[in-house]
């Protein structure tokens, strides 16, 4: 391991992970309101992973065999189109912190996955304890006869992000049995890349290059784009990346409970959005229970926590 660095370039690269990351949720809800949904997110997938790819390859990493191709092929269509396509749909009807807050239950869904069906986890008390706090948190969330107090939620875009999550975390367990790079950042260049195509060929089935009229679109939207592909895509994996040679995952891993309350917050000041008792309500119990289960010491589950905090992080929203 290369020698510690300075405190600052620790705390800055923890910062762009917290605070970048936290922002993509309104970036993408201000670009959506104007791009088509499919054919933004695959702009942004495909613009970022070639650029990453191209830099990567200049820097002298080997180049992919035809397998590690297909295997990335897969987990765009499991970990971009199907995650990304939902969500960047979904924020045209849903507000930008909430979606944060419902795909914060990402890790509750990849539990369900490994204790129902790879059997790699056991139910213990801690577990169940953390998933029923997840799961609640949600259905709060989600609930159709209460909404304490703020607008119902559009069901659609409800029914996208659910989707998103169990897309993200299917991708995650798949993860473990496919064939990537030893460089990580080259195998996520990858896999953007083959989900940008993919978004982009859903974008063009859908109809959405008719509609894109690149004059009509607001600067705001333009650079909301822009900030997805540079600081979303790009310097934050970068650093994520970076911090991963002096950190540990579970120390670098805290960014997935302060994205969403950063989502929020950014939405409420700068998006307009309302934060009422349900958001924070089930906010808190979500984060709760992602805490009690991406926290549990390595022999009751040694896998949750370093698969969802790798797997998420080759690139976030």
């Amino acid at each position: 391991m290369s020698s510690r660095p300075a405190s600052w370039k620790i705390l800055s690269a923890f910062a762009i992970i917290y605070f970048v990351w936290g922002s993509t949720y309104l970036a993408i809800r201000v670009g959506v309101l104007e791009m088509p949904p499919f054919l933004m997110a695959g702009i942004r997938f495909f613009l970022a992973g070639a650029i990453l790819y191209a830099w990567m390859r200049l820097t002298g990493v080997p180049s992919p065999t035809r397998r590690e191709w297909r295997d990335a092929i897969i987990l765009g269509a499991l970990m971009f189109l199907m995650d990304y396509a939902c969500l960047f749909w979904a924020e045209q009807r849903v507000p930008s912190g909430i979606s944060a807050v419902i795909l914060a239950a990402i890790p509750v869904c990849i539990t369900l996955l490994e204790i129902l069906f790879l059997r790699t986890q056991k139910l213990t008390m801690r577990l169940a304890a953390g998933l029923g706090v997840g799961m609640v948190g949600v259905g709060v969330l989600v609930n159709p006869f209460s909404s304490l107090g703020e607008a119902p939620l559009d069901h659609g875009g409800v029914i996208a992000l659910i989707v998103a999550c169990w897309g993200w975390s299917i991708g995650t367990i798949v993860t473990r049995r496919v064939t990537l790079p030893k460089s990580k950042a080259l195998g996520s260049a990858m896999q953007m890349l083959c989900g940008g195509i993919q978004l982009l060929i859903l974008a063009a089935i859908a109809g959405e290059f008719t509609r894109f009229h690149p004059r009509s679109i607001s600067p705001a939207a333009w650079f909301s784009l822009f900030y997805l592909i540079t600081a979303g895509s790009i310097v934050a994996f970068t650093a994520y990346v970076w911090l991963l040679h002096y950190e540990s995952p579970t120390k670098v891993g805290t960014y997935a409970y302060v994205n969403p309350i950063v989502a929020v917050i950014l939405g409420a000041f700068l998006g307009g959005e309302a934060v009422g008792r349900r958001t924070v309500l089930a906010g808190l119990l979500i984060l709760i229970g992602v805490a009690a289960i991406t926290t549990m010491k390595a022999k009751v589950a040694p896998s949750i926590e370093e698969r969802f905090q790798t797997a998420r992080a080759e690139d976030n929203p």
